[in-house]
């Protein structure tokens, strides 16, 4: 490879090396909403396939409990943040520090008594073209409640859009979501200024402008969670699942500001 002039584009000079989770995200939680406690509270959810996942907060922790895909043979114990990203509605991280290269992310309304569970999980080794982090999704009610509205599913609604998401004052980043499975992201402003790529992407509806977005990177072992409020908040609240250089798994958690920059229709044959 040549090395670059002092007459080369700028684009092509000082772009950093692909990074560490820590790295990329540190900053990005600048402008999260503020977390909140639910400690003394506990929540119970039934999952799609018949799963079900148990919650108790107490003291900074959630000691939690499952069956299904992810079931425990016995109660599990891991720090948690929550977000109240609606007066309603709650996000919830839990860092999976009793499994390692795991992490849980709970969506739920207090008034539709509906929710999202996400679990994203680190292959053990790689799988050669497959992004290293693999993520699964369930719609969930809570236990003892009856659910109103539209149950979550996966959702075309984004498809065609393009926003920016600003993170701090020094990190920003556009994101444009070409279909049901892909999107593609692009540094503008930050430690990654220069990089992008097109990753593997999911979208569910959670409720009215609400929409739960993950992605799974190729180039950099990383799956994140954001649940994106459209609304009149244009905020977005969540979090990563990353490997640092030795190989541990690392969590943390953004938050930011949506710009949409508008949308494109496609006349004839859509995205799949």
């Amino acid at each position: 490879m040549t090395a670059p002039t002092a007459d080369s584009p700028p684009h092509n000079r000082d772009r950093p090396s692909w990074l560490t989770t820590d790295a990329v995200s540190a900053g990005l939680d600048t402008y999260r909403l503020p977390s909140t406690s639910l400690d003394g509270s506990d929540v119970s959810l039934t999952l799609s396939d018949g799963g079900t996942l148990t919650l108790a907060f107490a003291a900074g922790s959630v000691r939690w409990s499952a069956t299904g895909q992810f079931a425990s043979s016995t109660p599990l114990q891991d720090p948690y943040d929550a977000v109240r990203v609606r007066n309603d509605v709650l996000f919830i991280h839990i860092p999976g520090e009793s499994r390692e290269g795991e992490h849980l992310c709970v969506v739920f309304s207090e008034t539709t008594h509906r929710a999202i569970v996400a679990r994203s999980k680190i292959r053990a080794t790689p799988v050669p073209n497959e992004p290293r982090v693999t993520q699964d999704i369930w719609a969930a009610t809570v236990d003892g409640a009856r659910p109103s509205g539209e149950t979550p599913a996966a959702s075309r609604d984004l498809i065609g859009r393009r926003a920016v998401y600003r993170y701090s004052p020094t990190q920003l980043y556009e994101h444009v979501y070409l279909s049901s499975e892909r999107y593609a992201w692009q540094c503008l402003q930050g430690v990654q200024r220069g990089h992008g790529d097109l990753d593997l992407s999911a979208v569910w509806k959670f409720d009215d402008g609400l929409y739960l977005f993950c992605f799974r990177e190729f180039r950099a072992p990383v799956g994140t969670v954001w649940l994106h409020d459209l609304g009149l908040a244009l905020r977005t609240t969540g979090a990563f699942l990353g490997m640092s250089a030795d190989g541990r798994a690392e969590h943390a958690q953004g938050g930011g500001h949506i710009i949409p920059l508008g949308a494109v229709r496609y006349p004839d044959v859509e995205p799949v």
